[in-house]
């Protein structure tokens, strides 16, 4: 065994004991594979060399990368693309970015050194119209394969997943339409995202189709967080708006909140829909009405996407789009009587 490895320092990254890692280490069969599997990949991210007899298992890395952890939507990707690349004996190295910390070129970069098989992207600076490509183009001529969740640039050919944001407005649409409500807003992201983007070129022909040619789009733009709602969701109160479709779960929370400090009620007064449904959805003050993606379906095909290409098969770079579904609870109601 390499002197300079510390058993402890991989113990640690592993949780595991370092027994456990001493077992590993000198190729002992009383270990299961999940264990050998975490502190092999313990050893592969602290940069220590694997001892020669485990280098046939120095592969096997897949890096997802994630733009942060606090969004409940995030996590529930990364546990089930974690378990799908671990059905095809890949281990998930889940990389996730804060204010000030490791940027997702950094990543790249650290990935690239592990021999990591490929990465996925999700909601990246891939969604992001403003920024540079050449990094995904560098990852391609390179022969890592890589695969994009929720938001795509065509013009580099990556196989990318996602969920169709268009439909999820018109779902929403309608359903507040069908609510009678007349003045609906859109309390989303930063124009400069795809996802934004692509709900954006929905609403107005929705509100067209299901109100008519003369109803009035609402939209304010701010951050996906909660307090981003609440400031967006306060301008559009302002304008008068009786609905409110958000970018996301957070964004809704802060949205109701927003109402409620307006001295109004959800959804007597004011009706809230969100986007994700996230696992605590349910149990919030109200139960919120949101889109929900296809989390599942989306992560199985991106893995899938991946492997493919891991396995020297051509990947299809087309975009594959996953259908929502309104999931109706507690925070939408009629429109108040004008």
């Amino acid at each position: 065994m390499n002197s300079s490895i510390r058993l402890a320092d991989i113990a640690t990254q592993a949780r595991v004991s370092e027994s456990t890692v001493s077992r590993v280490l000198n190729n002992k069969p009383v270990v299961s594979d999940r264990t050998r599997q975490a502190v092999l990949t313990a050893i592969d991210i602290l940069g220590y060399e694997r001892p020669s007899a485990l280098r046939r298992h120095a592969t096997g890395l897949v890096g997802l990368i994630v733009p942060e952890l606090t969004n409940p939507i995030f996590p529930a990707f990364a546990q089930v693309i974690e378990a799908a690349l671990s059905r095809s004996s890949y281990t998930a190295v889940l990389c996730a970015q804060a204010a000030g910390g490791v940027t997702e070129d950094e990543y790249i970069e650290l990935l690239r050194d592990r021999g990591a098989s490929g990465i996925l992207f999700v909601g990246g600076v891939h969604a992001d119209l403003r920024k540079d490509l050449e990094q995904y183009r560098s990852l391609l001529a390179d022969g890592l394969p890589i695969v994009f969740i929720n938001g795509t640039r065509p013009e580099i050919g990556v196989p990318a997943v996602g969920s169709d944001d268009r439909q999820a407005i018109d779902l929403a649409v309608h359903h507040l339409a069908q609510l009678r409500h007349r003045r609906i807003g859109l309390a989303v992201g930063p124009d400069r995202y795809v996802v934004v983007q692509r709900k954006l070129e929905a609403f107005g022909p929705a509100l067209a189709r299901h109100i008519g040619p003369t109803a009035q789009p609402l939209i304010e733009h701010s951050l996906f967080s909660v307090e981003g709602g609440a400031v967006a969701a306060a301008r559009l109160l302002a304008q008068g708006a009786t609905a409110i479709v958000t970018g996301s779960d957070l964004m809704a929370l802060g949205a109701i909140g927003a109402v409620r400090s307006a001295g109004l009620r959800v959804p007597e007064d004011v009706s809230v829909i969100g986007y994700d449904d996230s696992v605590i959805m349910p149990y919030t003050d109200p139960p919120l009405t949101t889109i929900r993606q296809d989390v599942p379906a989306i992560g199985e095909a991106a893995v899938a996407a991946l492997l493919e290409q891991i396995e020297g098969r051509s990947p299809t770079a087309a975009e594959l789009l996953f259908r929502p579904q309104l999931v109706v609870r507690g925070s939408t109601g009629p429109a108040p009587e004008m």
